[in-house]
């Protein structure tokens, strides 16, 4: 697991590296897309394993070609669609869509070089899913990730496994990402739900705007707590622990990471004033939030590469760090308020259409 881990950052690393220089999605197939193969311990220069540009007839259609099918014992196992490393994949599944009906392998992958969308054919037998039940992002990696993605490299491949956990996979992000969508804005549906438990009176058109302020609020200081609750036990156990070399300890989740950050009100409020400016533009489905140790990063499309803002509100002057001249060119401004943050709609427009 931990030499998977290290050949993927260091992958990583190579994409970060080379991605400028990239143009063209044959030039992403071979500088990104190869290498992870070879992680996973196909051999690509074996051309009965590891078969580029497969022909694959689609009814009247002859000569269509998927990018990569792996064989695993004579068979098929999974076919790889790439595109270049700068595109959207999960604008793209249509294709992959078509041949997966004709492969007969269990599982596609869609990817740019540093996403990895994973389907199968849950809902219907031989008809590709349209949600992939799992998400790789190699900038990103989760130690339950890797487990999944084990299950896919040569020595590691078992059909019945992912199959059995593919199912709960897809549902169960699913249904985070709702939750995320409810934690981030209340829908009418979640605040009624929870309103209706102890409200007893009718909740009119103007109580149920100010039960959503009620239940965003209620939301983000229970999240806080819970996470300052962890945080405080993470440092307790480490003062009363005994040292690896002389106690050898086991994690009671390992699938549970310890926060390193603490998402403040202000960082809260913050975000919540720049989704207000962008929602002329946008739908808050497309406005996602990623704290870190040093800045709050309010990103598009959950984008890391399409940062829109970063609140600096850890130390005693605050800062919005803007992005209107390029994402790579990032412009700090000192704010005395949070209503300050409206002054800086022009720029915040302006980024969102350098991603158009």
């Amino acid at each position: 697991m931990e030499d998977l881990k290290l050949k993927l950052q260091q992958l990583h690393e190579r994409v970060d590296s080379l991605k400028d220089q990239i143009n063209t999605e044959e030039a992403t197939k071979n500088a990104f897309v190869m290498p992870f193969i070879q992680i996973l311990g196909y051999d690509i220069f074996n051309p009965t394993e590891v078969i580029p540009e497969y022909i694959c007839d689609i009814g009247t259609k002859k000569g269509e070609k998927i990018d990569y099918v792996i064989k695993k014992d004579g068979e098929p196992i999974l076919i790889i669609e790439c595109k270049k490393w700068n595109e959207n994949v999960d604008a793209h599944n249509s294709q992959l869509h078509r041949y997966y009906h004709v492969s007969k392998s269990r599982f596609g992958v869609l990817t740019n070089g540093h996403i990895y969308n994973f389907y199968a054919d849950l809902e219907k037998p031989n008809i590709m899913d349209e949600k992939p039940f799992f998400t790789l992002d190699i900038s990103d990696l989760k130690e339950t990730s890797l487990k999944i993605l084990q299950n896919f490299s040569k020595n590691g491949y078992n059909l019945e496994e992912i199959l059995d956990s593919a199912e709960g996979l897809k549902y169960i992000k699913a249904i985070r990402k709702e939750f995320e969508k409810e934690i981030q804005e209340p829908s009418d549906e979640m605040v009624r739900l929870l309103v209706n438990r102890f409200f007893n009176k009718p909740l009119t058109a103007p109580r149920l705007v100010a039960f959503k302020e009620y239940t965003k609020k209620a939301f983000s200081t229970s999240i806080n707590e819970t996470i300052n609750f962890r945080l405080k036990n993470a440092l307790n156990i480490s003062e009363t622990v005994p040292s690896k070399a002389t106690e050898q300890t086991t994690a009671i989740d390992e699938n549970v990471e310890t926060p390193k950050f603490i998402t403040t009100e202000e960082e809260i409020e913050g975000s919540q004033i720049v989704k207000a400016i962008l929602r002329e533009v946008l739908p808050s489905s497309r406005i996602a939030f990623r704290d870190t140790q040093s800045y709050f990063g309010i990103l598009l499309d959950d984008n890391n590469r399409k940062p829109i803002c970063r609140l600096h509100f850890n130390s005693a002057n605050k800062y919005v760090e803007l992005f209107h001249n390029g994402k790579d060119n990032g412009e700090k401004k000192l704010i005395s308020s949070l209503d300050e943050i409206y002054d800086f709609k022009t720029e915040l427009l302006t980024t969102i259409k350098t991603y158009e």
